[in-house]
């Protein structure tokens, strides 16, 4: 799957990805396809979890919706991803059934987003967390929140800590692997 991060710390903000893309037991390498696993979308940096079919449909979806994108605070997050889910739905014939229980329907993604604003987290039913220190998503994540976790008072600045984050989840997570996309930034 994949490890991402998100991180804030002092007046610097980071979100950092591994480059692995696996499809069941076979791992598509940065040797044999440029992947990037983050993409900018007005001031806004996102990253996903799940399949990658998700990357392409996300970006187009997000950056067609122009001005309705928005994403400064929590509620901003949660309405453009309730309106993306639709979409989804309508045009990009989502399958948004997971459980027989589930009590709404799934948009089938995990997702980071970071900008001057902060850094939130939202996942399949459209919840939206906004985090004050770091987080991480993606089948590596919780190497990456322990080393992040072991990290964060005594490395200087947010990239060190979202490196060190990604870093673990590679050397750990069988689904995750170098080089890695770190993009860091002042707030």
């Amino acid at each position: 799957m994949t490890t991402c991060v998100v991180v804030r710390k002092n007046n610097q903000i980071a979100i950092a990805a591994d480059s692995l893309v696996t499809f069941g037991d076979t791992r598509l390498s940065n040797a044999y396809e440029m992947n990037q696993k983050i993409f900018q979308v007005g001031d806004s940096y996102i990253t996903l979890a799940g399949t990658a079919a998700h990357f392409p449909v996300m970006r187009k979806l997000l950056t067609e919706m122009g001005e309705e994108c928005r994403l400064s605070t929590r509620d901003e997050v949660f309405t453009t991803f309730s309106k993306a889910h639709q979409i989804l739905k309508e045009t990009y014939f989502l399958n948004t059934k997971e459980d027989e229980d589930d009590p709404y329907e799934s948009s089938q993604l995990i997702s980071l987003v970071a900008n001057r604003h902060g850094i939130f987290g939202i996942y399949s039913y459209r919840e939206v967390f906004s985090f004050d220190r770091f987080w991480g998503i993606g089948s590596g994540r919780n190497f990456a929140l322990g080393a992040m976790y072991a990290a964060y008072d005594s490395a200087p600045d947010a990239r060190a800590v979202a490196e060190i984050g990604v870093q673990a989840g590679a050397e750990f997570d069988k689904s995750s692997a170098a080089p890695f996309q770190i993009i860091s930034f002042d707030i």
